[in-house]
């Protein structure tokens, strides 16, 4: 259990560090591309997605780290085992809290998907907040057209 909640943490700071450093990129280098608002905002949604799914990946493997080679965390039961492929797949559905209920964990890596689902509450909301920004940033600078 301490190694589960060892790895919830370290999961913790490396997404949260991972997220502000897309960000704070984006936000130091966005200003400067030349085009237009539109496509600055598909550059904001494009990064934040990316950021998403390697942290969704950094989760996944952590869990598939933990299951194959720890012993007694626990494992996924039910539509499927505890291959990397369904570590990725849970991970993906918690992250985002959509949380379909085919696989469940046991155990003590219940812990795990219990903070990656907050974490991952808390970074869409973070993008989601960024987004939001860059439109008023670049829509508020053009000329009333959206474009910049």
């Amino acid at each position: 259990m301490v190694l589960v909640i060892f790895s919830c943490l370290l999961l913790i700071a490396l997404t949260t560090l991972m997220h502000y450093e897309v960000l704070s990129s984006l936000n130091l280098r966005l200003p400067a591309l030349a085009m237009p608002s539109r496509a600055k905002l598909l550059v904001v949604i494009f990064a934040a997605f990316m950021a998403h799914a390697l942290e969704i990946a950094l989760y996944g493997f952590a869990l598939f780290g933990l299951v194959q080679y720890v012993g007694g965390v626990g494992g996924l039961t039910g539509a499927g085992d505890s291959s990397l492929q369904n570590c990725l797949y849970f991970s993906a559905e918690t992250y985002s809290s959509l949380g379909f209920g085919d696989l469940i964990p046991n155990g003590p890596i219940r812990l795990l998907a219990g903070v990656e689902a907050l974490n991952g509450l808390l970074l869409i909301g973070w993008s989601a907040s960024y987004a939001y920004i860059a439109m008023e940033r670049f829509w508020g600078s053009g000329s009333g057209d959206g474009e910049s």
